[in-house]
């Protein structure tokens, strides 16, 4: 039995140790052996529709500390590097220097332990870190003066992170600095010298919110990052585009194994993939400039205390391609007019729209059968129990559904709305709802892109408010555009799907990006289809194309030699205008959504201007800054795309 053991113990041994010698030995090595990565690769850049460049990257000399070095070996390092370039402490708090006190003054640090703490250390009654933090407390700020606050810094930098990982010393460093620290990088052990790389936005504010920013990793995604590949100190898109395409943009980065101690490069990183946007930068530069003179105009008139910011989006009705998109918010700074960018807005910031959705609301009566085509009403005011008269901006007289668009009727749309609502309408009568007329109006709605998300490619998007208290009466308010509220993407993409025959495309900003040598192009997306017949569509553009005429609510908004379509919208606001948490201000809120030319049309126009007036004035003025607006910007696109 003993000798049999013997035997297959033998065996065992010479199988491993010699026949299976080198297998062993490259496993050893594998678990000696890990992956680490450079600083950083240049992400992709960002191009317009017409390959103009927005986005580049600059390269930026960064001094860097890398490998396994001893506390002292650092020391001694530092000691030498600080001499050689600036150091900013401007960062070295309290805690940094705490830190270092107790690494070069380990004697008195440990001094600072009484006996008692010591045996209860040794006994485990209190841990390792709870004495660490007893030595810190017990620092004195006459001690902390003592110590170099550039060697702290620079301590604290080399140490950071991951032992193999490279530690950033300082970016964006001086020749004379960069040179100083070449020269000296044999007696500066871990200290290399390496190229980083910084966003440029090549045409400054312009189009920069949604073109996005990019920073460290928050802390609250950290983990996510981690996850992913990423190291703590990687730079990340944080924020619109350059977070929604993180992915694409992001580079690769130098790969490394640690092998013996030795750090070799293994894999080359490369840039990131570029993009090319929607957006044409020459018609973003016109639309903002535009909009900048006409808000600062409009600051000048009656009654625009309150007014303070703009949107703007133009965009292809059969693609969903956004060609320019800009918001604009402007602010009283000692005694002077600024205009920043409020473009985030234009998916974030939902309004009142007004009469502008009422071609939705004429195809919800034509499905119903509750309007018939050249169907004549009389424009008169509608009176209920209980509640004020409900009239149009003016007295019409007779008129039919296309006359209703042109002129924007409000009772036209009332006695529709009353209809779908089973509701035989007269004088002072109780209006009730005997069916679910707010679900069949918000139906059609939503199949326009109202009352629902876009999805557009960008990381925010608000629904907008959907009234959730279905009273009777706020049935009419809903038909006129009066009750819930869209942000201006959700009116942009209503007014494509009308003017693309009910078909409709989800709004993006990325026209193509490159994979490697392959370039992949954004293919539109239809979302849905309005469900109606052809010729109800037929018959509410052309509405729409006589509200742009002589007489019509949208007469110039649009040059007529351009054969536009489109509809205007007011609406009533309240603001809180003193700041006590109370609504105390009635405002006017002023949309447009058109698009051109309306038997072919190549490109849609949204504009809207909250609280362009109030009712608290000496006069019921309000500036007509959305109606220059939307006249100038789709003028200037149709100069540009000729």
């Amino acid at each position: 039995m003993t000798i049999g053991c013997f035997v297959f113990l033998s065996m065992t041994l010479f199988y491993k140790q010699i026949l299976k010698n080198d297998y062993y030995q490259a496993k050893l090595k594998t678990l000696n052996d890990y992956i680490v990565y450079g600083t950083s690769a240049p992400r992709g850049r960002i191009y317009d529709r017409n390959g103009k460049l927005l986005v580049d990257n600059r390269p930026v000399k960064t001094i860097i500390f890398t490998g396994s070095y001893t506390t002292d070996e650092k020391i001694e390092t530092l000691k030498k590097l600080k001499d050689l370039i600036t150091i900013d402490t401007t960062k070295v708090t309290n805690s940094i220097l705490k830190e270092y006190y107790l690494i070069v003054n380990a004697k008195e640090a440990n001094s600072k332990i009484t006996s008692e703490e010591l045996e209860n250390y040794h006994n485990r009654i209190i841990t390792s870190d709870e004495l660490y933090n007893l030595k810190l407390s017990r620092i004195t700020d006459e001690e902390l003066k003592t110590i170099d606050k550039k060697e702290a810094y620079l301590f604290y930098l080399m140490n950071k992170g991951y032992s193999y990982d490279d530690k950033i010393i300082k970016e964006d460093v001086s020749e004379e600095e960069y040179a100083k620290v070449v020269e000296a990088l044999d007696e500066l052990p871990g200290i290399d010298v390496t190229t980083t790389w910084e966003r440029v936005y090549l045409y400054g504010d312009t189009f920069k919110t949604i073109l996005g920013s990019v920073n460290n990793i928050p802390s609250e995604e950290i983990n996510k990052y981690l996850a992913e590949g990423y190291s703590r100190n990687d730079i990340v898109g944080i924020s619109f585009l350059e977070y929604q395409y993180e992915d694409i943009l992001k580079g690769e980065k130098d790969t490394y194994i640690i092998s013996d101690g030795k750090k070799v490069l293994v894999k080359e990183g490369k840039k990131g993939n570029d993009i090319y946007l929607t957006i044409d930068i020459e018609l973003q530069l016109a639309v903002e400039e535009i909009m900048k003179e006409e808000m600062l105009k409009a600051k000048s008139e009656a009654n625009s205390e309150y007014y303070d910011h703009s949107f703007v989006i133009i965009s292809d009705p059969s693609t969903g391609e956004i060609l320019a998109m800009a918001g604009k918010r402007i602010v009283k700074v000692s005694g002077e007019y600024k205009i920043y960018d409020y473009a985030a807005g234009i998916t974030t910031s939902p309004v009142t729209v007004g009469s502008v959705i009422k071609g939705a609301s004429h195809i919800v009566g034509y499905n119903t059968g509750n309007i018939t085509f050249g169907e004549v009403r009389d424009d008169s005011c509608i009176k209920l129990k209980g509640a004020p008269q409900k009239c149009s901006y003016q007295y019409y007289g007779y008129i039919d559904d296309l006359e209703a668009l042109k002129h924007s009727s409000n009772t036209y749309q009332f006695r529709t709305a009353m209809k779908v609502a089973n509701f035989k309408y007269s004088y002072n009568s109780s209006f009730k709802i005997t069916n679910n007329a707010f679900q069949i109006y918000r139906q059609t709605f939503n199949e326009f892109g109202l009352g629902i998300k876009t999805g557009i490619d960008l990381p925010v998007e608000s629904l907008g408010l959907i009234g959730n208290d279905n009273q009777d009466g706020l049935l009419l308010d809903f038909a006129i555009g009066q009750y819930d509220t869209y942000t201006p993407i959700q009116l942009s993409q209503y007014i494509n799907t009308l003017a693309n025959d009910g078909v409709r495309t989800k709004p993006h900003l990325l026209k193509k990006y490159q994979n490697g040598d392959t370039e992949v192009v954004v293919e539109k997306e239809i979302q849905g289809q309005v469900k109606t017949e052809l010729k109800y569509l037929e018959r509410v553009q052309r509405g729409f194309e006589m509200v742009m005429e002589k007489g019509g609510t949208g007469s110039g908004y649009m040059d007529l030699s351009l054969n536009p379509a489109g509809k205007t919208g007011t609406s009533q606001s309240f603001l809180d205008t003193d700041g006590d948490g109370k609504i105390d201000t009635g405002t006017i809120t002023n949309t447009f959504a058109g698009y051109a030319p309306s038997d072919n049309p190549i490109a849609s126009f949204v504009v809207v201007s909250p609280d362009i007036g109030h009712y608290q004035g000496v006069s019921d003025y309000h500036t007509y800054v959305n109606r220059k607006i939307s006249y100038r910007v789709s003028k200037k696109f149709f100069e540009i795309y000729k």
